[in-house]
């Protein structure tokens, strides 16, 4: 019998690599992605200080539609970015989370760039 790798466990493995070069700063804070079968989350950090500056989620009350698709990713990235905007957040270090930028990480991306993010 042919055993399956657990995906979950390679992308942890994944985003520990990525994360052993990728730090946010207080200058240039960190914008890490969890994307989950149905929602999308994005939280901007500061990994000096430890604390979450901003986040924004297809969770949230205020959401409507489905949260497993592009088009919420896509919303949720300008809701992010305009929430940066406001506490005077410009420029961010991209952490994709060990997923591939393709599909729904990489039209979140998309849409914080048109909110205003630059990375």
């Amino acid at each position: 019998m042919v055993s399956r790798r657990d995906s979950n466990e390679q992308r942890i493995k994944r985003h520990r690599r990525v994360r052993a070069k990728i730090s946010g700063t207080t200058e240039r804070p960190r914008l890490c992605v969890y994307r989950s079968e149905n929602n999308i989350s994005v939280q901007v950090i500061d990994d000096v200080r430890g604390l979450t500056l901003v986040s924004a989620s297809t969770l949230e009350s205020g959401f409507e539609g489905s949260g497993g698709n592009k088009d919420a990713a896509k919303k949720v990235g300008k809701l992010v970015a305009e929430r940066a905007a406001e506490k005077g957040i410009t420029v961010v270090v991209f952490d994709r989370g060990g997923y591939q930028y393709h599909g729904r990480v990489e039209e979140l991306a998309q849409g914080a760039r048109e909110g205003g993010l630059k990375f």
